[in-house]
Order: C-alpha cells, then structure tokens, then sequence
C-alpha cells in the first residue's frame, strides 16, 4: 500500500499497523509523536491502528539537546 509519509510517498506492505511503521523506521523505544489523518495516535493504541491506502502519517521523534 502507498501511504504519504511526513509528507512523502511510502510503500508498505497491506495490514501494517502504527507500531509496524516505527519499527519499519527503527524508532522503536523511541520517544515519537504519530499523527494519523490529523489525529494524534497515542502510544497505547500503536499496536491496533491499522493503516490503510492513502493514510497521510506524520511522525515526529523528540531530540535531546541544550
């Protein structure tokens, strides 16, 4: 499936869900923010949320700093 990706095309196999996308990304244990459709995913529901054809995907990882 095809899916826009913090705003850039992304394939990925059917039946991925959020928590599959992370890992996909190697930010698993990662401190991340998952938008789905403009709606914020929280960290719970990782692992349920399916993605589908066409789903724009912001993800966003915190970066330590000072």
């Amino acid at each position: 499936m095809r899916i826009q990706l913090n705003g850039e095309p992304f394939e990925l196999p059917d039946g991925q869900t959020v928590a599959d996308l992370i890992s996909r990304l190697d930010l698993t244990g990662r401190r991340v923010a998952v938008e789905l459709n403009l709606d914020i995913v929280p960290r719970s529901q990782h692992a349920t949320t399916a993605l589908a054809e066409g789903d724009c995907i912001e993800v966003v990882h915190a970066i330590g700093g000072g």
